[in-house]
């Protein structure tokens, strides 16, 4: 009961976390990127199209090939499906991936390529950007899991956490030093370390439950940075 009103108190201030940092909604497959692979090379029509794995393009005649939307972000990125990612190993991916499939290396090509290679660079700056952060990255392995956290309602988060959240924007509306908001962001900050290492033991025990309350207390204190970096900026 408590809790409706203090969500009520956040989103009349604004301190709602309505999604990641801003981000649009999280697509399982980006299926709105493009349409589903084609049987066969679209160019030379060779049965089956592209292998597995790196094939984006044809065997036959090297043609890229359209995104393989069956393929999950961890599949894309080479990465186990955990909360636990290399991000060295990421990074790695995401640079030899844009090697390949970047629109500079396609302006020669046909015109029906360049489309392909958009939506494949756009397709991999998505999976890169979602599975680097631990607050999109644990989000997307629930959505895999068919567990999302509905935007808009404080999914019965306790009153102590509430009040915690409402003091720490009362401060940051207050904070008129550099050092009063270095001590802010401090403090988000081993929250938002603790809150991580706490929902990776949550994801290791595949108690989902447990990761979608601690991902939902780690929105807010993105909501709270995102505050800082914008009080931040010279007006």
């Amino acid at each position: 009961m408590w809790g409706g009103r203090a969500g009520a108190l956040l989103r009349v201030w604004g301190l709602w976390p309505a999604g990641v940092l801003g981000r649009r909604p999280l697509s399982c497959n980006a299926a709105s990127l493009a349409g589903s692979n084609p049987s066969g090379c679209w160019n030379c029509g060779s049965p089956g199209g592209p292998v597995r794995g790196d094939g984006f393009f044809c065997p036959q005649c090297r043609a890229l090939q359209p995104p393989d939307l069956t393929r999950d972000y961890f599949s894309l990125m080479d990465c186990n499906r955990s909360f636990r990612v290399d991000t060295a190993k990421l990074q790695q991916r995401y640079q030899q991936l844009q090697r390949l499939v970047h629109p500079d290396f396609f302006s020669q090509r046909s015109q029906t390529e360049k489309d392909f290679s958009e939506k494949h660079s756009t397709l991999v700056n998505d999976a890169y950007k979602t599975l680097l952060a631990p607050l999109s990255r644990g989000l997307y392995l629930l959505k895999l899991r068919g567990v999302e956290i509905p935007e808009g309602t404080d999914y019965e988060m306790d009153r102590q956490f509430l009040m915690e959240i409402m003091e720490m924007n009362e401060k940051l509306a207050e904070a008129q030093s550099e050092a009063a908001m270095k001590e802010i962001e401090s403090v988000v900050r081993a929250k938002q370390k603790e809150l991580t290492d706490n929902v990776s033991r949550a994801f290791e025990r595949d108690d989902f439950e447990k990761a979608k309350e601690i991902l939902t207390k780690m929105r807010y204190f993105s909501n709270v940075e995102e505050k800082i970096k914008l009080k931040k900026i010279p007006v």
